[in-house]
């Protein structure tokens, strides 16, 4: 599904991304580093929302350096994303926030009835499965963080996405609301996750663990042969 050969970001002056390779094709995998590693650029980079300077990328047979505009639509529409600071539209009913998720394939729709009954019927169930279908009617600016978060996986999953990218999604949340995300991330086992981490803990739980530091990959393995002492050894869950 993914696959990154040699890539390198620069900006300006500074080296961001040195030299990636990464391959991705199925489970959760975490992306682990501390603030400044270049985590949030190497997802940016894989949708085309960050410039890339040498190397390549392929996104579900996307060439993303080479693709035109409208590749790169058609491309993100296949990509779910889970932000850290959720990207929800407030004032709009919870409901009618994760039908959005569907939106590329309605085409321009009204947020009052131009959703299909199909979506309707797939969006209450996501909100059942993040566990938050009570909310359904209620403005989205009106739920907690970690509700919000749960609200943004499921708007996620309403795009039946070939992969999940989810860029520090627990960064604003408490620790037990940082888990429980991480727990619905996990469990999403029909699509690739790559999460982006500075918690070592969580990391653990995933897979995979990829470790970036100064814009290099200096880890790479499945999470059953690390353990907590030696990731907070080398990143510290400090930031």
């Amino acid at each position: 599904m993914i696959t990154v050969r040699d890539l390198s970001v620069r900006y300006d002056d500074a080296l961001i991304l040195d030299g990636v390779n990464l391959d991705l094709r199925s489970g959760t995998t975490a992306l682990l580093g501390p603030s400044g590693a270049g985590k949030s650029t190497l997802l940016k980079t894989l949708t085309g929302f960050s410039p890339i300077t040498f190397g390549t990328v392929h996104v579900g047979g996307v060439d993303v350096g080479e693709a035109t505009a409208r590749q790169l639509r058609e491309l993100r529409s296949r990509v779910g994303h889970v932000f850290q600071q959720f990207h929800l539209i407030g004032r709009l009913p919870v409901l009618t926030n994760v039908l959005l998720g569907a939106a590329h394939r309605a085409g321009p729709v009204n947020l009052v009835g131009g959703f299909r009954p199909a979506d309707r019927k797939r969006a209450q169930e996501l909100l059942e499965r993040v566990g938050v279908a009570d909310k359904a009617h209620a403005q989205a600016r009106t739920l907690s963080g970690g509700q919000q978060q749960r609200v943004a996986i499921a708007r996620a999953l309403m795009q039946d996405p070939e992969v999940i990218l989810a860029d520090e999604p627990t960064a604003s949340l408490d620790p037990a609301t940082s888990r429980a995300v991480i727990d619905l991330l996990r469990g999403i086992e029909d699509v690739p996750v790559l999460i982006s981490l500075h918690d070592p803990a969580l990391a653990l739980e995933q897979d995979r663990v990829i470790g970036l530091r100064d814009g290099k990959i200096v880890l790479d393995d499945d999470a059953v042969n690390l353990h907590t002492t030696l990731l907070a050894s080398m990143w510290g869950g400090d930031d």
